[in-house]
């Protein structure tokens, strides 16, 4: 034994690696079946996979320009980040944009901007950005709400995202006084920090489901009762990710608190049918938003992703015809979201943000109906100037879940659906989670709302008004890029914005229905007395 160990102390290094590449070149020869280029090209074949693995690393931080990369490039990464982060989020020597290529935005600032009295509310609190409507105020719900943030955290359910994550999101809509939707997948303990919650409910019924997986209305009733947090209710038809398709939540993210949580099976696959069982026509889904409102007290309303038209004109109709109906639209845009999808619905099925919201919008100013109703749009538009345009359009909210998930560490790596989510974001690996810090992440979410609405505020502001929903189509043009022409996105959609009623910051602030904790424990009285922490 002494003897063969001399020997192989003996071989150099060199040797050793020569061997060890002589023993994968016989492996690759003789016995594998199933990859062609290793075998013909022992050795050598390696690096090409190696290389193919690390291709989207290398385009993202080497190749790629600021502006090349999707679904968000580099500049509004950073922007993001900086936000995030409070840092200086300015950008020098003017724009690097293509300003000629079409669908480029441009918002028409007034001669003489708007000026803010010294006792105004943005003056004590330059965040202060409250919804201009009151959800559920047309239809008398028990317990309207008006949100106290018109950027919010969209539906991204626990078991998706990870418990960090979900804690870090919820506490950082606390400090920003945002609302924080669900996601299907129920109300976990991480999403009880404070916020308010908007709970959606998906197809599969996750959270207020019975044994047979269908939906319970009592245990829904009874979760409101026990969480008062809860200020609307979302049930959502489709989502811009995979729109008429269901979803799967992989058995190896399925932990045990998930499965209590969602009141599934342990470590089995959980599908999300592609429909509702709870209803079958647009009638008895306008019986179950109001069954579901009179028994809660909540506003409830609906989230799609926008293809046929149709029977979005029959439900307009119904609602019209009969008085009832939801108290909120969630449009989602087709450009997908943080849930996994075949490449032909991420990349095909529905339609983008802004001609789904147009369409939608359309329909229900031709019925008299937009009054009634709170818009929100969703569908990257968590960035100032995007919000601008889509409150120029008809939206009074934006929901905002990539971009959430940006400023508490998510680095776009795009396998969410693996579960190998490198910062954390993603995963329901502990030692993934393990790098997130609550309280830091948390305090970034809250500095990306308060710096995206102060910077709405001020472009609001460069227009001439005091709120982002008195914006109109004709303050923001885009290039058609037919010819150089550019319009006002009333020419190139076809209808005028219905003018929001607004009676100015100073009354959203003195609403009794107004969330985000301004008007509980003393807040409202801190905040006119300069006692908000910024």
């Amino acid at each position: 034994m002494e003897s063969i160990l001399e020997f192989l102390g003996t071989i150099p290094w060199w040797a050793w690696v020569l061997i060890v590449l002589v023993l994968i070149a016989i492996r690759d020869i003789f016995f594998n079946k199933t990859h062609t280029i290793m075998h013909n090209f022992p050795i050598v074949g390696h690096l090409r996979y190696m290389l193919e693995s690390i291709g989207p690393e290398l385009r993202q931080y080497i190749v790629a320009n600021n502006r090349e990369e999707l679904p968000f490039n580099r500049i509004e990464r950073g922007w993001i980040y900086a936000s995030a982060k409070n840092q200086n989020n300015y950008e020098g020597f003017g724009t690097d944009r293509d300003i000629h290529q079409a669908h480029y935005v441009f918002i028409n600032n007034a001669m003489i901007p708007y000026r803010i009295k010294p006792d105004h509310p943005n003056m004590l609190d330059p965040y202060f950005l409250p919804c201009a409507k009151v959800m559920g105020a047309y239809n008398k719900r028990k317990r309207p709400y008006r949100p106290a943030s018109v950027i919010n955290v969209s539906a991204m359910s626990f078991g998706s995202l990870s418990a960090r994550a979900i804690e870090s999101l919820n506490k950082g809509c606390s400090l920003s006084h945002a609302y924080h939707n669900t996601g299907e997948g129920g109300l976990s303990p991480y999403h009880k920090k404070g916020a308010d919650i908007v709970f959606h409910i998906g197809t599969g019924y996750f959270g207020v489901r019975n044994d047979e997986g269908e939906f319970d209305i009592e245990k829904l009733v009874k979760l409101v009762e026990d969480y008062p947090q809860i200020r609307a209710i979302e049930i959502k038809l489709s989502q811009g990710a995979k729109p008429g398709k269901g979803g799967v939540l992989p058995g190896s993210k399925i932990t045990k608190e998930i499965a209590e949580i969602r009141h599934v099976p342990i470590g089995k696959d959980v599908l999300s049918p592609a429909y509702h069982t709870a209803f079958q026509t647009l009638d008895e889904l306008v019986e179950l938003v109001e069954r579901i409102a009179k028994r809660t007290g909540l506003p409830v309303g609906i989230k799609a992703a926008i293809g046929k038209l149709d029977q979005w004109k029959e439900l307009a109709a119904i609602m019209k015809s009969t008085n009832k109906g939801p108290d909120f639209l969630t449009i989602d845009g087709g450009e997908g979201g943080t849930g996994a999808a075949p490449p032909s619905f991420a990349d095909h099925v529905s339609l983008p943000w802004i001609y789904s919201f147009s369409d939608v919008y359309r329909i229900f100013k031709d019925e008299g109906l937009t009054d009634r109703i709170v818009f929100i749009g969703s569908g990257k538009l968590g960035f100032p100037s995007k919000a601008a345009m889509a409150f120029a359009m008809g939206a009074d909210l934006v929901n905002v879940a990539r971009e959430a998930m940006m400023s508490i560490g998510c680095i776009q790596a795009k396998i969410c659906h693996t579960n190998n989510c490198p910062s954390g974001v993603a995963t329901q690996k502990k030692w993934l989670q393990a790098g997130i810090n609550i309280e830091d992440k948390a305090e970034r979410v809250s500095y990306y709302f308060k710096n995206f609405k102060k910077e709405l505020i001020e472009i609001t502001h460069a227009c001439g008004y005091e709120h982002p929903a008195q914006l109109t189509m004709e303050d923001v043009d885009i290039n058609l890029g037919d010819k150089m022409l550019t319009q006002p996105l009333a020419n190139v959609y076809g209808y005028n914005k219905v003018i929001v009623p607004f009676e100015g910051v100073e009354t959203a602030l003195n609403c009794p229905y107004l969330g985000g904790q301004y008007t509980t424990k003393g807040a409202l009285a801190k905040f006119k007395n300069k006692q908000v922490r910024y």
